[in-house]
């Protein structure tokens, strides 16, 4: 192809124009040789791989909708957005010698089919003489810094977290490139592809992406960066919330969000955790006397960080097996539990309608999360969190692989918390902030007429109640599929047993019960040949 050589940013999960060091590196090169450029962000639609069909309906729209606003954001600085189908290792080739292309930019990332594509391209840029120009800034932190001022280990503790970042310098944010408009640069000549369809770089639309319509539930988070940064200054705009914000005293079940529902703009990269760092630390300024870490705001955007250098550190970070921070734990299969919990039908209406709202809207509060992990895991079904992980995979708007796989070791106290006897319940979690039972009204609508008093336990009303309140278990509503009363505390053992054996492998030693029940250690090796090592 003749013509101009190109300079390419390649998007992956950074949707937006503000705060993009590797975009504004090739706006500036272009700016810097008007005459010498084309310039043409990308983005790859890789539909075909497994990473991509785990996604669900309501992500496939925020992201169609994600594509969208940016495409009319680069617009408005005089370039467009090129969606291109295909995989990586394959679309690259064409493009590095149709476009003669001579620099390549993109954001670095940590998950596993990030690195895998990242690396493939840079040996593919390689071999063909393009230069390639990566940035962190999905994260506030360069989450490898975090390791190298920690001994090029992942600090374990959150507060041992704290105080390794208090060390580190923060860059900041970058305002959105200067435009090109005014640069009169001329539109780059058609390729290949464009000669055979000049809308083969369009973006998707909603049918191309969802195929099963049915599956979209109410569009409550509309995708983009545009919507992202109405979000945010909305939720600034009221300093005496945010410098007074708690997560704990957030309500898990309240009909509208009572967090700030970012966090799928930040999964998705419409929003630089950067700039809503400085934005933020700008009003803490202002207003000295607010919350702190780990509870605060900027304490839920330390928890991200967090997170993002564990599992930097460990590949395995979304499973259990080979994960240096998980505890191995003999979870149990049961298909129909686990069929009932992710589609909201465990027979316990709290748990069932944070699913179903899930299901339907993508979203659910951080503390609701903590609720249904809980009762999959270590609460009551005794099933491995790496299934609850799939779930939330799939239909969470703010999916993200650090995050998702992070929290629920956590919940599951397979890592980084171990209070494994502290057990959300599934009635009285929920009683405590909704007593009148509004939440699982409008989420598990069948048990709409039981009064407040009884919506959270229907199993303990009676069969004459249940005609009258127009909801029959068995038949409108399931019975419960377990005794939480009962399971919980067979979990606590099973647990306590898991713990015993995960610390004899890691100590080399087991542990026996003494008279009064309490432990003592006993060295694996023979009294006798302890004997002979004291005397050696």
């Amino acid at each position: 192809m003749s013509g101009k050589p190109s300079l390419i940013h390649w998007f992956h999960k950074g949707l937006r124009v503000h705060d993009n060091p590797a975009l504004t590196d090739i706006f500036e090169q272009a700016r810097a040789h008007p005459s010498s450029y084309n310039v043409r962000p990308i983005y790859i639609l890789d539909s075909g791989v497994t990473e991509w069909t785990k996604i669900g309906a309501n992500r496939w729209r925020f992201l169609q909708e994600s594509l969208e606003d940016l495409h009319g954001q680069l617009e408005a600085l005089g370039s467009r957005l090129y969606v291109i189908r295909g995989s990586p290792s394959t679309v690259f080739p064409r493009l590095f010698k149709e476009w003669r292309v001579e620099v390549l930019t993109f954001e670095e990332d940590i998950e596993p089919y990030a690195l895998k594509h990242g690396a493939a391209v840079k040996e593919l840029a390689k071999a063909t003489n393009v230069t390639v120009k990566t940035h962190y800034s999905h994260t506030i932190y360069n989450p490898h810094s975090i390791l190298r001022n920690n001994e090029n280990k992942a600090p374990l503790t959150y507060q041992k977290f704290l105080e390794i970042v208090k060390t580190l310098e923060q860059s900041k944010p970058l305002e959105k490139p200067k435009s090109l408009r005014n640069l009169n640069l001329n539109k780059p000549e058609e390729d290949s592809c464009e000669k055979e369809d000049i809308q083969c770089y369009d973006i998707p639309l909603l049918d191309e992406l969802v195929k099963s319509k049915e599956e979209l539930g109410v569009n409550k988070f509309r995708g983009g960066e545009t919507e992202a940064l109405e979000r945010l200054n909305k939720v600034l705009a009221d300093e005496k919330w945010v410098i007074e914000f708690e997560k704990p005293n957030t309500k898990p079940n309240s009909l509208e969000p009572s967090t700030t529902a970012l966090s799928p703009y930040l999964s998705f990269g419409c929003l630089s955790s950067r700039y809503f760092c400085q934005r933020l630390t700008d009003t803490l300024t202002r207003c000295p006397n607010h919350t702190k870490p780990p509870a605060s705001l900027m304490g839920q955007l330390m928890w991200r960080e967090f997170f993002y250098a564990a599992a930097t550190y460990e590949p395995n970070f979304d499973r259990m097996m080979g994960n240096s921070f998980c505890l191995q734990i003999p979870w149990l299969s049961n298909v129909n539990h686990l069929e009932a919990w992710t589609f909201g039908r465990t027979g316990y209406p709290f748990i069932d309608a944070i699913m179903r709202q899930l299901r339907k809207e993508g979203w659910i509060h951080h503390l609701a999360r903590h609720a249904v992990a809980c009762f999959l895991t270590r609460g009551d079904l005794w099933i491995s969190w790496e299934e609850g992980e799939k779930v939330f995979e799939e239909l969470l708007l703010d999916q993200d692989w650090a995050l998702n796989a992070g929290n629920w070791m956590w919940l599951s106290a397979s890592a980084f918390f171990y209070k494994y006897f502290h057990v959300y319940s599934p009635v009285a979690f929920g009683k405590k902030t909704d007593r009148s039972g509004s939440y699982i009204r409008k989420y598990v609508p069948e048990l709409a007429e039981y009064p407040g008093d009884k919506i959270y336990e229907p199993w303990k009303v009676s069969l004459a109640d249940q005609r009258a309140y127009g909801c029959v278990l068995g038949s409108d509503y399931p019975h419960r599929i377990v005794n939480h009363e009962l399971e919980y505390k067979e979990n606590i053992k099973r647990m306590s047993a898991a713990y015993k054996v995960n610390r004899e492998v890691r100590t080399g030693k087991s542990e026996e019960d003494n008279a009064d029940g309490t432990r003592k250690r006993k060295n694996k090796t023979s009294s006798k040949q302890s004997v002979k090592k004291k005397k050696v």
